[in-house]
């Protein structure tokens, strides 16, 4: 473990051989508008520069936290340059979030994601935004909450706590591996339900698997039920196109730091209306948290916090803009489409679906007797190849827009030698 001194010159160490600053984070320019008609191959290869990322590193692995590229880094340092000067106009104004509305940063995001700025408060992490509903959501000893058995540990965990402490009853269904369809998703729900059941908390994409959940379906046999509906969506802002007014979830919460390449440190969570706020105490509490007419606002009151990761929110959002989420979408789809037969081709056990509709970005396949822990490093330490996956041979493949074929021919190729020099 390095000390407090070590840690400060490896650190120093690394600045002044990769120095960044405002003329590196502007020196790549930004593809022409028209180059993904003429070429698309050379319109993603150059995106790939606007990412710091060395062009030998394999990054299989958003799913776990992306990498913010160049203009979202400079929106952020820019950020710091301006807030630290400590000019604001007002006397009232500081450098901080946590306390007021926000909605220069608010309106941006809530736009991107298909809602209104009065539904979505802006926070700093997906764990923070499950918390709150967990809980926050009003429920009595004996009230059920219904969720899947692949939930992120910080979507169970929270219920784990409240069930712990409060008497409330955490059921879970199991997911199919892998779903066939939508339909049989819908089915394991309806038939866990019970007349103690208050509320449906899954992911809208599977963080273990990667499945795409039939989340406006879900959505709809909530409320066919009175059951509230909340969904995790940690991996779909950047990943897909979401309409969390046209799904029709009651809440739903999320990271930006994944696939929209945002500041780490940034999350969301999204509260449909009056109604459903109604039931959602505040956990975290500061000045104006009861005030009901700031709607999600409300929540978005814990205390002093950073502007620039705001910042690079909006040039995220800008980033993603300018590409456009429907072209973004169709490139993960592909590159996901094409990593997932490659892979099932080699004998690999499918848990994602063989349904596209169910994935996105994200292909999860089991291939035992391969040890994934071991892949994983011997990916990494001799070969800058990054997977992730779980105990013993799940591996989860994630492909970011930025990839190309060839990035994943490599990995494919690494596998083949990996699986040929230990006899699997």
């Amino acid at each position: 473990m390095l000390d407090r001194r070590s840690f400060l010159g490896s650190a120093a160490a690394a600045s002044l051989a990769a120095p960044i600053g405002a003329e590196a984070l502007t020196s790549v320019p930004l593809p022409a508008a028209d180059l993904h008609a003429k070429n698309e191959d050379a319109y993603w290869a150059a995106l790939r520069k606007q990412f710091l990322i060395p062009a030998d590193v394999v990054n299989l692995n958003v799913g776990t936290v992306g990498s913010s590229p160049r203009p979202v880094l400079k929106a952020i340092f820019d950020g710091f340059e301006t807030t630290e000067q400590m000019t604001q106009e007002g006397s009232e104004d500081y450098p901080i979030w946590g306390y007021g509305a926000w909605d220069q940063y608010r309106k941006p995001f809530a736009d991107f994601m298909g809602a209104k700025v009065e539904q979505m408060a802006i926070l700093r992490n997906c764990t923070e935004a499950n918390s709150y509903i967990a809980n926050g959501f009003d429920m009595k000893p004996g009230d059920e909450v219904l969720i899947s058995d692949e939930e992120h540990g910080s979507g169970e965990m929270p219920w784990m706590l409240r069930s712990r402490r409060y008497g409330v009853v955490v059921k879970k269904f199991a997911m199919p591996k892998p779903p066939k369809n939508a339909a049989e998703i819908l089915n394991r729900i309806s038939d866990a339900i019970t007349p103690k059941t208050r509320i449906i908390f899954v992911s809208h994409i599977s963080t273990s698997t990667g499945v795409v959940l039939p989340a406006k379906e879900i959505a709809a046999l909530a409320r066919s039920k009175g059951i509230i509906s909340a969904f995790d969506g940690a991996h779909a802002p950047g990943m897909m196109k979401v309409d969390l007014n046209d799904i029709g979830c009651d809440l739903y919460t999320g990271s930006m730091h994944k696939w929209l390449f945002a500041t780490k440190g940034t999350g969301f969570l999204y509260l449909r209306d009056r109604s459903v706020m109604d039931r959602v105490w505040n956990t975290i509490a500061t000045g104006g948290y009861d005030d009901p007419t700031r709607m999600a606002d409300r929540y978005m009151q814990i205390g002093s916090s950073c502007i620039p990761t705001l910042m690079g929110l909006n040039a995220a959002i800008s980033f993603a803009d300018s590409i456009g989420m429907d072209r973004i979408e169709a490139r993960n789809r592909m590159l996901a489409d094409y990593i997932h037969s490659e892979m099932v081709k080699r004998g690999a056990q499918d848990w994602t679906s063989p349904d596209p509709a169910l994935r996105c970005a994200i292909a999860t396949v089991n291939v035992p007797p391969v040890q994934r822990m071991e892949l994983q490093d011997w990916l990494w330490k001799n070969h800058k190849v990054r997977i992730r996956g779980g105990t013993p041979s799940k591996l989860r493949l994630a492909t970011p827009y930025f990839l190309s074929k060839a990035d994943i021919d490599r990995f494919l190729g690494l596998f083949d030698e990996y699986r040929k020099m230990k006899g699997a």
